[in-house]
């Protein structure tokens, strides 16, 4: 006889012998017929047990959902996804879209069971002639539990098993589909698996490839439209129209040929879908995919470092990414696009993307913490002229810049210390143009310290000097006087309570003699938040990104909300108002910057060398801080080789380089809200009722430097 005769001879016993087995494992009484000439060699009783040991049930996962991320009101920021899904319900997929699937994939879906035997036993015959394990003859409901393992595998080695071209493999696969078919209904079945099944080009379940495709629901799918996507599931890549249109083509009109053969269209139906092109490439929509797609990247980038915080999103952080990615989360956040619009603008109107300075901004809004824009001047990638570091923020992720030193801004923490120790606002102190540190103790936290090379000097008004005097002004020698005498622990405990600490190391700042000149490295984010503190009169809140946050079905997911507590009195507030207002009358460091009818309030800082300047200031409905510096290692100083707006930097200063952008950002991010005032500080806050206005024969400050020398 010849081999090949021996051949098929030997797969119809093994067919007669297998389905012998399976009526003794009582298959066929729930619609199986197995095709697996592989089991031959084995005896009944194995055949039998094999069969009979098998899971009854399918352990799915939930379906990989695409979350989304929202600014305050409900815009989209950005999508995330591993696989592009939004499922939806059968009633929610046109019924055409419906019948075109049934047709090519499983025409006798809802007449057979968990497999179509007549089917199957076709493919079984053409597989052993041919010498294969399976070709063809998948129901439905076999190729969505195939699918649903695939999904369920989280290794390599378990994704090769949920694949493998086995008997064993195929077999599970029949045992689930039984279970399946017993648990659900055809509709359901089918439902999960339109939900399911990958349509190409990262299109995941009917409603993204309907809307992927053909900017559509599956609702509202067409003939022609659902023949294609029916196509699809077949070969998701070799028949997707963005890779190979005639392919494509050739596929979807196999699809209407076959709906017209069993009579589920008209032959006027099938000649019109025909004729229909088949896709309109140019409309193909893609849907951007993380935070490097979105309109704010860096703001997107550290919600989701914030997220990957969250235990409840997961054990580790590599199951809350997971989840992130695929749970279907929706993430609304504090972002005011208005507000974000507004600090967009002042970033384009003074720098450029091409400076070798860099510029950033945040806004935040007093009494709640939510931070309401987050800007800098360059761009989101990692190409010419763009970076993937956010400068508004710490170190405490891979795209957290880690912050910059910030100078006199400092200085309010001392003023509110002096003042919570009960010393008046027309508090005077001698101070000269320089003064000798050298033998000077301040007293830390923890005992003293000392800078015995410490010469510090003025760059403004230097002379017997009031604590508003010496905050119009920014002269150092008061301020380094003044820290003196409250000792270093308390503007210290209070920059603390602030929310200020090391932005790089995410360490305590220290407590140095210069601290009140500015000491580590802080953040605009960390800055504006802690002035927003002043502006609540003493109502510290912890920055807030993420206001809320949903599962798939909207129900809540714990994330830390709106965070408050009195930091300071109400009244060490009010004076800290009052002698920041100060700075931004005329003849302040910051009177060029005053605006409106507004109650104003800020403070200016340069530090050594002019490696950064910054601008903080606030109203008492927002905060905000802006900083410019040079953020490439080595730090050099900023008048010497580096430009903001495509200009050389000749004089860098808090009031004239860093504070226009604070102003225009909050110019316009405060229009449209009301108008609201300070409250004034006790009598006993200010100490009597000493002129606390500037001396007529002085000059006007421009702005003030930091000269500390050497720390």
């Amino acid at each position: 006889m010849p081999a090949a005769d021996r051949g098929v001879r030997s797969g119809v016993q093994s067919l007669i012998k297998f389905i012998g087995v399976s009526v003794l494992a009582g298959a066929l009484a729930a619609g199986l017929a197995i095709p697996f000439a592989g089991f031959a060699g084995l005896g009944t009783q194995e055949v039998a047990q094999s069969v009979q040991s098998l899971p009854r049930e399918l352990d799915t996962e939930p379906l990989a959902v695409r979350s989304r991320i929202l600014a305050a009101d409900g815009s989209l920021i950005a999508t995330l996804f591993e696989q592009n899904r939004v499922p939806v319900a059968l009633a929610q997929i046109s019924p055409i879209m419906r019948k075109a699937l049934v047709a090519i994939e499983d025409s006798r879906f809802y007449q057979h069971g968990a497999l179509d035997a007549k089917g199957t036993l076709r493919a079984m015959l053409r597989n052993q002639s041919e010498g294969v394990v399976e070709q063809g003859g998948s129901s439905i409901t076999q190729q969505y539990v195939k699918l649903s393992l695939v999904e369920k595998a989280k290794t390599a080695e378990e994704r090769q098993r949920a694949t493998a071209v086995t008997y064993e493999r195929k077999l599970a696969e029949l045992r689930y589909a039984i279970a399946v078919e017993g648990e659900f209904s055809k509709d359901q079945i089918l439902e999960r698996y339109l939900n399911l099944v990958n349509f190409g080009d990262g299109a995941y379940g009917v409603q993204a490839a309907a809307q992927h495709y053909f900017r559509t629901t599956a609702k509202n799918l067409t003939l022609p439209q659902a023949a294609l996507l029916a196509g699809l599931v077949k070969n998701p890549t070799g028949y997707d129209p963005t890779n190979d249109l005639p392919r494509a083509k050739a596929r979807r009109d196999v699809v209407i040929r076959r709906m017209l053969e069993l009579s589920i269209i008209s032959p006027g139906q099938a000649n019109a879908a025909l004729k229909t092109p088949v896709i309109d490439l140019a409309r193909v929509q893609k849907v951007p995919n993380g935070c490097a797609s979105s309109r704010y990247p860096f703001y997107c980038d550290y919600v989701v470092s914030k997220l990957l915080d969250n235990p409840a999103l997961g054990r580790t952080a590599k199951e809350r990414d997971h989840y992130l990615k695929t749970g279907g989360l929706t993430v609304r956040t504090s972002l005011d696009p208005r507000l974000q619009a507004s600090a967009q603008a002042s970033i384009r109107q003074h720098s450029k993307p091409t400076d070798t300075a860099v510029a950033a901004i945040t806004i935040v809004e007093p009494g709640s913490g939510l931070v309401k824009a987050m800007v800098q001047s360059k761009p989101y990638g990692n190409g010419k002229n763009q970076t993937a570091y956010n400068y508004n923020v710490e170190k405490s992720y891979p795209g957290g810049y880690g912050g910059f030193q910030n100078g006199s801004t400092m200085k309010a923490f001392t003023i509110a210390a002096a003042i919570q120790q009960g010393l008046p606002l027309n508090y005077r102190i001698n101070s000269p143009a320089q003064i000798d540190l050298s033998m000077k103790k301040f007293r830390t936290c923890k005992g003293f310290t000392r800078d015995r090379d410490y010469r510090p000097q003025n760059s403004t008004r230097s002379g017997n000097l009031t604590l508003i005097e010496a905050a119009r002004y920014s002269t150092n020698t008061y301020f380094l006087q003044l820290s003196q005498r409250t000792g270093l622990c308390a503007p210290a405990t209070i920059a603390a309570d602030l929310g200020m600490y090391n932005a790089q190391t995410l360490e305590p700042l220290d407590q140095v003699v210069s601290f009140t000149l500015g000491v580590g490295y802080v953040t605009p984010l960390m800055l504006s938040n802690a002035y927003a503190t002043f502006a609540a009169r003493g109502k510290y809140c912890r920055p807030v990104l993420v206001t809320s946050l949903r599962d798939k079905a909207g129900k809540p997911i714990e994330t830390p909300g709106i965070d408050c507590k009195q930091a300071i009195a109400p009244g060490v507030a009010d004076g800290v108002n009052r002698v920041l207002s100060a700075v931004m009358e005329p003849g302040g460091t910051g009177g060029r910057l005053n605006f409106g009818n507004w109650d104003l309030a800020g403070k200016t800082g340069t530090i050594q060398d002019n490696l950064a300047v910054w601008y903080a200031g606030y109203a008492p409905n927002l905060a905000a801080a802006a900083v410019v510096a040079d953020a490439n290692l080595p730090y050099t100083n900023l008048m010497y080789g580096h430009t903001l707006d495509g200009e050389d930097i000749s004089d860098p200063t808090g009031s004239g380089t860093a504070g226009p952008l604070w102003q225009t950002a909050m110019q316009s991010a405060l229009k449209g809200l009301p108008v609201r005032r300070f409250v004034p500080p006790t009598a006993k806050v200010i100490g009597g009722n000493q002129d606390d206005r500037p001396p007529g024969n002085g000059r006007r400050p421009d702005d003030e430097a930091d000269n500390r020398g050497p720390n």
